[in-house]
């Protein structure tokens, strides 16, 4: 499996889709810090762009390695070679490419800024980590999507669905029940809900550790009362985690009966 993550980690290093996504965050970031002094505000804004953009690349970056790998895989399947370790080397390759393009093209603008010599330091690791746990949560989510679906045209417009409905169609559902129900105490099916997207609970962690969850309101005193604690740190964390654990084991489940 190793083997099998090196070859396809150092494939996508080489493309010049790798080098043009690394450059549009080193780009992105560097000018944000040139136009404000403001870290908070830098920060945010980079929210912004890696809380959509971050899910979509992942998503299609994942789709397309896959499809464009089939004769490479059919290849290494007809090896006494494990399924698993063959699917799962792929889709550690992708992610951990996709998150070093992250880490280096946000990471080296803030390192030269002097991001250590600062009290943002905090803030900037958790954009960091929200980036990274995304990347690995949707190139996982892209593998099975196209182990499942022959057809590429089904598996992109599958991945497109996917991702629109966590980044856009979720919070607008989410946002209306609190509008309509905003005479109950819904207050454990707001932190319920944001736990079952990967995209909100990413923001929230990264607002109240910016502490601006006023801007919330009383749904953000909610979530700074669990999660700005050590203990609710930890469980989003873990939540996370098993974001990125359900799809690699659905992977692993669709590659071991797939008839190849």
């Amino acid at each position: 499996m190793f083997k099998i993550l090196k070859y396809s980690f150092f494939d996508l290093v080489r493309s010049r889709w790798t080098y043009i996504y690394c450059a549009f965050y080193f780009l992105f970031t560097l000018s944000l810090l040139w136009l404000s002094n403001d870290l908070s505000k830098v920060t945010i804004s980079l929210m912004n762009v890696i809380l959509v953009l971050v899910p979509l690349i992942a998503t299609m970056f994942g789709i397309m390695y896959y499809y464009n790998s089939r004769e490479f895989t059919e290849l290494l399947l007809a090896q006494p070679i494990k399924r698993t370790s063959i699917f799962i080397g792929q889709y550690f390759g992708v992610a951990l490419s996709l998150s070093g393009s992250l880490l280096v093209g946000v990471g080296v603008p803030f390192l030269l800024y002097g991001i250590f010599g600062s009290g943002q330091i905090w803030n900037f690791l958790t954009l960091l980590m929200v980036g990274v746990f995304l990347s690995f949560i949707f190139s996982a989510i892209a593998f099975f999507i196209a182990l499942k679906n022959e057809n590429r045209i089904k598996g992109f417009g599958l991945g497109i669905l996917v991702w629109l409905f966590l980044a856009v169609i979720y919070d607008g559902i989410f946002l209306l029940l609190l509008a309509v129900f905003s005479d109950y105490p819904i207050e454990g099916f707001a932190m319920g809900a944001s736990m079952f997207n990967p995209i909100d609970l990413s923001r929230i962690l990264i607002l109240l550790k910016l502490d601006i969850s006023a801007l919330m309101g009383y749904t953000g005193a909610v979530f700074q009362k669990f999660l700005g604690t050590s203990m609710g740190m930890v469980a989003s964390i873990t939540i996370l985690f098993a974001w990125v654990a359900l799809p690699v084991w659905r992977i692993k489940r669709v590659a071991l009966r797939k008839d190849f």
